[in-house]
């Protein structure tokens, strides 16, 4: 029987799944480790750097053998003897891929079942982005080392965490709204960057009465998912147990059925709502609150089948159980604003002509989201092509639509840029306000 013939299926025509590649040192030498973006395997699997051209043939229509015709040349004197040597490799590179969990097939499903039945298990995703909280407020304090029990360590990560946050807040200026501030948009970038824009946000909440819940608009940045993302389990964070809304929840899928959870582990590594929920502790305590990822509306989705569900069909039903469950509801849109540089593939790096640019560009449609049209808004950006990669469009205009506010002001506006000008990200902080 021929070595293809043992071959699984899933090998024989490898399919790659999404990786991030990142350039790393490997004994001295220049090599990529391939991230998993969804966080299913821990490891990290490392290749040369020639391999990233063998890896993008790997798209499931192509053989082993195929792919090893692609990468010797037609006129090669010893071809026949080089297919031979290239299908070695690239099959010790596709089996490598898929001891990984790299490619679609039963070892990456295998992983992603083991995930899915640990978080049935504890019923919440892990500590993942806002442990950083953690850190930065470890660093400010001098350092040291944690105590060595698991709970004094969540003790003290408790107290470090809120210590931090009331730091931050109270450094914020208070926007002094008359109004009730009904909902926000805040940034999702990195707490060391973002950290005055996150609490010149929420510094609106203080003192705020508690709502009934708390909704969370994410952006779904690494998943699978291109339509709504939700999952019916909480979430920790360093201050404790953030539970759902089961109420909500359970209003939604009678409306939406089981699709709405198809995506759920895009949840896992996504940074874009967990590091909302300190600062929401830290402001309501053990409020509930409903996550979901928005897809971006000037991207159609890969199938328009109804086995996702759409934006729009997200935004009525959520406003119709919203009504039916009542209470009182405050909502966050997780929105980082441009994203330019060298890293997001433009040319040059950023300077301050650049920076001139964006941010003339990013209060024109700030403005236009101000104007509080949430159509308008998505137009304006539909119109553009959104040259600048904004990417929440979609949870800015959800949370537009659902907020109901009678005004729509800003608080802050900022650009976070590196000291090479490799990349520039800019944010904003928001103020929905009800009557």
């Amino acid at each position: 029987m021929s070595e293809t013939a043992n071959r699984p299926p899933h090998l024989d025509t490898p399919h790659a799944r999404p990786v991030q590649p990142i350039p790393v040192q490997n004994d001295g030498k220049q090599a990529i480790a391939l991230r998993d973006p969804s966080m299913l395997v821990q490891q990290t699997m490392v290749v040369p750097p020639q391999a990233m051209g063998v890896i993008q043939l790997f798209d499931g229509s192509n053989s082993i053998e195929q792919i090893a015709g692609k990468l010797v040349r037609e006129d090669d004197p010893e071809r026949d003897t080089n297919l031979g040597k290239a299908a070695t490799q690239v099959t010790a590179l596709v089996e490598q891929m898929d001891k990984f969990g790299l490619l679609w097939g039963p070892t990456f499903e295998g992983y992603e079942k083991q995930v899915a039945d640990k978080l049935a298990e504890t019923g919440a995703f892990p500590v993942q982005a806002s442990m950083s909280l953690v850190q930065v407020a470890h660093q400010a304090a001098g350092g040291g080392e944690p105590p060595e029990s698991p709970e004094e360590q969540a003790t003290w990560a408790k107290n470090l965490a809120e210590g931090q946050l009331t730091t931050w807040m109270d450094e914020a200026e208070d926007p002094e709204f008359d109004q009730t501030v009904v909902g926000l948009v805040v940034p999702h970038l990195d707490y060391p960057r973002g950290a005055e824009v996150y609490a010149g946000g929420y510094r609106a909440w203080q003192g705020a009465p508690r709502p009934d819940r708390v909704v969370v608009l994410g952006t779904n940045h690494f998943g699978i998912g291109d339509g709504v993302v939700m999952s019916p389990y909480g979430h920790l964070t360093p201050l404790g147990r953030v539970e759902t809304d089961r109420a909500v929840i359970e209003g939604l899928k009678a409306k939406l059925g089981d699709r709405l959870f198809k995506d759920q582990l895009d949840l896992l590594p996504e940074h874009s709502i967990e590091l909302h929920l300190p600062f929401i502790q830290h402001l309501f305590g053990d409020v509930p609150v409903i996550g979901a990822l928005l897809p971006d509306p000037l991207i159609p989705m890969i199938a328009d089948d109804g086995a996702r569900v759409s934006h729009d069909e997200f935004v009525n039903a959520l406003r119709e159980v919203l009504a039916e469950v009542g209470g009182t509801t405050y909502f966050v849109s997780s929105a980082d604003l441009s994203h330019v540089g060298p890293q997001f593939g433009e040319p040059k790096p950023v300077d301050e002509a650049r920076r001139v640019e964006v941010e003339r560009h990013d209060r024109e449609h700030l403005g236009k989201f101000i104007s509080n049209d949430a159509d308008s808004f998505v137009e304006s950006m539909e119109w553009c092509k959104n040259p600048t990669r904004w990417c929440s469009i979609g949870n800015m205009a959800a949370t537009a639509a659902l907020a109901g506010a009678s005004e729509i002001e800003l608080v802050d506006y900022r650009q976070a840029v590196d000291d090479r000008g490799a990349a520039l990200v800019s944010v904003a902080a928001i103020a929905l306000l009800g009557d």
